[in-house]
């Protein structure tokens, strides 16, 4: 199939790779060329542009930083017009980032009236199930346009959800996203409490993964340098997802939130530590250096 993939981050990158060593054509962009050229290295192509990668493209996969990346790239944004007017009628969009539902929707319909198929599909995992293809999908869509999609979403990931219509994807991953900011707070506020005290960061991150405080941040992604090799924390807090997009993500289930009068105040208490720890600098940094502001110092 002919794919171009717009977006190629820590995750995206890995993904579009996963695509041409699955066989198809991958054409990508990124405003970034080392990213791009790590594409074009496995067997991918360069496209000079969006526009460029969209032609001739029988499916667009989209990995974008936030909603008005998303919205700006297809329906366009100062007087510039989207991409939607490029792309093949008949086509199909996966757009894996995380993003406001409400955008997602407004985009598919937008789609829809082009005679083109728009699903959410935002995943989890990490960079390491980007790099294994082992990500969980999240699809907000039909089941129709889900069963077009899969054969594409297999060779990027282990776990496919249908969550529902479009919008459900995203509303499913804010979700996700808010408890994994939680449980990191959580995880790096015990880790430290037990370092203030003399304990070794691996024996008691073992014990409490075994125990009834075991969770994925324990299990994969241990905040705390040098407990697990490949984590982001093990390699100076780079290469993982960064603070400022933890904050976007909490920031977006905060919305919502307040939408639905739903009742979040882990979320909330969640969202303004790391409002806090980027005003602090640590923006660009992985999320796990959170435990860096709760530290004992000395």
């Amino acid at each position: 199939m002919q794919i171009a993939f717009i977006g190629l981050g820590n995750m995206g990158g890995p993904m579009a790779i996963n695509l041409v060593k699955a066989g198809h054509s991958v054409k990508a962009f990124d405003l970034s060329q080392d990213a791009v050229a790590k594409v074009v290295a496995e067997g991918g192509q360069a496209a000079a542009s969006a526009l460029d990668a969209v032609q001739g493209a029988e499916a667009i996969v989209t990995m974008l930083p936030a909603s008005q990346h998303v919205e700006g790239l297809f329906l366009g944004q100062g007087g510039q017009s989207g991409l939607l007017a490029s792309i093949a009628k008949g086509a199909l969009i996966i757009d894996s980032s995380t993003i406001a539902a409400a955008t997602s929707q407004k985009v598919a319909q937008a789609a829809q009236a082009a005679g083109i198929d728009f699903i959410d599909a935002p995943v989890s995992g990490g960079t390491g199930g980007a790099i294994a293809g082992t990500l969980t999908f999240m699809v907000g869509g039909s089941a129709e346009q889900l069963e077009r999609a899969r054969p594409l979403l297999e060779k990027m990931g282990a776990n496919i959800f249908h969550a529902g219509s479009v919008g459900a994807g995203q509303t499913a991953k804010i979700c996700n996203n808010m408890l994994l900011g939680i449980l990191m707070v959580g995880t790096s506020e015990a880790i430290a409490l037990g370092v203030a005290n003399g304990l070794d960061p691996k024996v008691l991150s073992e014990i409490m993964r075994r125990s009834s405080g075991g969770n994925w941040a324990l299990e994969k992604y241990n905040p705390f340098p040098g407990v697990h090799e490949n984590a982001p924390a093990s390699k100076g807090y780079t290469g993982g997802f960064g603070t400022d997009l933890m904050l976007k993500d909490l920031g977006l289930s905060q919305e919502n939130a307040t939408a639905v009068k739903a009742s979040t105040p882990l979320g909330g208490m969640a969202r303004a530590i790391y409002a806090a720890h980027s005003i602090a600098g640590h923006g660009g940094e992985d999320f796990s250096s959170v435990i860096k502001m709760l530290q004992k110092r000395g």
